[in-house]
């Protein structure tokens, strides 16, 4: 059985690739949130954590993973570094002690304030207008529903 060669212009080249371009756009992101979060003793994960309980505080883990799309066995050992930061603490439920909620302290309140600066320097490094920033993030989160409804279709 011979193979016969793909014709090179047949072959998408890596830089036409969408997924090469997000792919690289997530690492620059990672790049750059991890200098400005740098002051708030912060990582991305850890930042995006804050954001979802300065949100809605007293979420459960369970909550705070689906929002994040984040399993236990990733979001577990985030969540204790921000306990042992002193920004949240863990408590069980009184009603289902299966049940943990995450509550923010007053560090992790008060670093609120001083996170503020983080979308202000995230959009001036993108230098586009706010439009055109929720423009983009409007298309990519229609192309990752997408995705995972193809995903879910094919299996």
């Amino acid at each position: 059985m011979t193979h016969s060669p793909v014709p090179a212009s047949a072959t998408p080249k890596l830089e036409e690739q969408l997924c090469f371009a997000v792919y690289l756009a997530g690492h620059a992101f990672n790049r750059m949130y991890r200098t400005v979060l740098a002051d708030l003793g912060l990582t991305y994960p850890q930042y995006l954590v804050m954001l979802v309980l300065w949100e809605c505080d007293g979420l459960s883990v369970k909550a705070v993973g689906e929002r994040l799309m984040l399993d236990s066995g990733t979001l577990t050992p985030l969540l204790k570094r921000l306990e042992a930061a002193g920004l949240i603490r863990r408590e069980r439920s009184r009603q289902d002690e299966r049940q943990v909620r995450l509550h923010l302290t007053q560090a992790g309140e008060a670093l609120r304030e001083k996170s503020r600066c983080v979308p202000e320097a995230m959009g001036a490094a993108i230098a586009q207008s706010p439009e055109e920033i929720g423009h983009l993030a409007a298309q990519l989160k229609a192309l990752r529903e997408a995705l995972l409804n193809a995903a879910a279709d094919k299996s």
